[in-house]
């Protein structure tokens, strides 16, 4: 390859890899703060509920209440606590999805409130984002049953944050505040150190397989689906536009509700582009950020169980509304 064509791409995705870098230093970094500051009893308190019956350990609610803050940071937890120890690689794949509904909650601030609903009107706005919450919901519950029948005590060692953050070389009193600030920024050092490198590589590879690869043929797979569920033709370019970019998608479609769709008719074209969008999504950015984070072997189990879940509860959604 020319290095004039390689500079474009290493210019688009170094932003990217800098961006998310940060994302999971401030995870890790506050993890182990957490941990050495013994706040992990007041900040997982609610999210106990989940994690209790989980069999899992109360550090991982710390992952779950920053992930309705910021996913990159949550998952960033995660991987300090599955490479800690302290989750094996069941617990992890359970933890995180755990987290899917936290990770919903913060798209709700800074894109369905603001963007969507507005867009979409009121009625099917709701209906839309409600759906989509349910689902999230639906998973993050499936994750804590999963939880309650797959795991022991021998997938989860909570002493391991002790181990390694050395919290038995002092006691909590005996280490200033500088100590505890020190070693937490040594062990994201070395968190960053093994991850960073990981997803510029894959990040560069999959940005350059995009440039000759043509996605739109996963949108072949759209009228296949309108038609299996009874939707209106006019519901192909729909979900084709909707898998490809939600914003455009539900401008496309919002003039055409309560003439060409009815309200759970549109929430069901929406909900079947957002299965398209699955195959196209999965290939930009969950491909290089799940394995960046946990290398390609777990990264691509962590992207079945994802899209997996997602896609049954989105079909048993959308089998509901088109009832």
């Amino acid at each position: 390859m020319q290095p004039s064509a390689f500079l474009p791409v290493l210019f688009e995705v170094l932003p990217r890899v800098a961006r998310i870098a940060v994302y999971i230093a401030l995870g890790v970094f506050a993890a182990n703060l957490v941990v050495a500051f013994g706040l992990v009893e007041r900040i997982a308190g609610l999210s106990r509920y989940l994690t209790g019956p989980a069999n899992l350990p109360d550090e991982v609610g710390t992952a779950i209440v920053t992930t309705a803050a910021s996913t990159t940071a949550g998952y960033g937890m995660l991987a300090e606590y599955r490479e800690s120890g302290v989750l094996d690689d069941r617990a992890t794949l359970v933890a995180v999805t755990i987290n899917t509904f936290f990770g919903f909650v913060q798209h709700i601030f800074t894109f369905y409130w603001p963007v969507l609903i507005p867009i979409l009107g009121q009625e099917v706005g709701f209906m839309y984002v409600g759906a989509r919450a349910a689902i999230a919901l639906a998973i993050t519950l499936t994750g804590v049953v999963a939880g309650a029948v797959l795991l022991s005590g021998r997938n989860v060692d909570a002493t391991a944050v002790a181990q390694t953050d050395g919290a038995g070389e002092a006691s909590e009193d005996e280490q200033s505040l500088r100590s505890m600030l020190e070693d937490a920024g040594r062990k994201t050092w070395k968190t960053l150190r093994r991850i960073v490198p990981r997803l510029a590589i894959v990040y560069v590879l999959v940005t350059l397989l995009l440039r000759t690869t043509d996605l739109e043929s996963f949108t072949a797979l759209a009228s296949p689906l309108t038609n299996l569920v009874g939707l209106p033709g006019a519901a192909v370019p729909i979900v084709v536009a909707f898998a490809f970019d939600t914003t455009a998608g539900a401008a496309a479609i919002a003039p055409a509700i309560g003439q060409t769709f009815t309200p759970k008719q549109a929430v069901a074209t929406m909900l079947i582009g957002g299965i398209i969008s699955f195959a196209v999504s999965t290939f930009k950015r969950s491909i290089p950020f799940q394995y960046g984070i946990w290398g390609p072997e777990f990264g691509s189990k962590v992207i079945a169980v994802n899209t997996g879940l997602k896609i049954v509860f989105i079909a048993i959604a959308v089998a509901v509304l088109v009832a």
